[in-house]
């Protein structure tokens, strides 16, 4: 399996039409890029984000455009450290044109299948995927590109199902 890099994928970013939508899965990620704020956040010390400004800068620019960028994170409540921290930092990306919902487990809708071996996704316009593979410490290794259409086609059908189970960031009580 090819898998292309972060910076790769978030090259698609600069080629999809209307919508982007991220299916996020797990309740701890590894970031290279994430380490170093994580562990302040722990400790309880201050962050100046400038960790996140290249994101931020593409959202800005990506939104701005007038496109949308979605994202539904399936979470375990009680809520693992990493998502109290992904909760904390969420205002941001909804600053910077993302719109971000929260569906906890226990409410995924009943006999939900999840697509491409329960990895999370990418899915722009809902023609390209890209499937992000993981380590076992939830290291991102890369991530593989599927445009078969019928995998596309049933991860739209679970879009559209977890975005309209899943609840706005705003409204979202941990």
């Amino acid at each position: 399996m090819d898998l292309i890099t972060p910076a790769q994928r978030d090259e698609l970013f600069n080629s999809f039409e209307r919508d982007a939508f991220h299916l996020e899965l797990r309740d701890d990620y590894g970031s290279p890029v994430e380490d170093t704020p994580y562990a302040r956040w722990q400790r309880g010390e201050p962050d100046d984000y400038a960790w996140l400004a290249p994101w931020m800068t593409l959202m800005k620019r990506v939104t701005g455009d007038g496109k949308t960028v979605r994202r539904v994170r399936v979470v375990t409540e009680p809520h693992s450290q990493y998502v109290g921290w992904e909760h904390s930092l969420t205002h941001l990306n909804l600053e910077a044109g993302e719109d971000i919902r929260w569906l906890p487990r226990h409410q995924l809708p009943d006999g939900i299948t999840f697509p491409v071996s329960g990895n999370d996704w990418w899915l722009y316009d809902d023609r390209l995927l890209a499937v992000g593979h993981f380590d076992p410490e939830g290291r991102v290794l890369g991530s593989e590109i599927v445009e078969d259409p019928d995998t596309v086609a049933e991860c739209v059908r679970v879009r559209d199902l977890l975005w309209a189970a899943a609840t706005p960031h705003a409204e979202y009580k941990p």
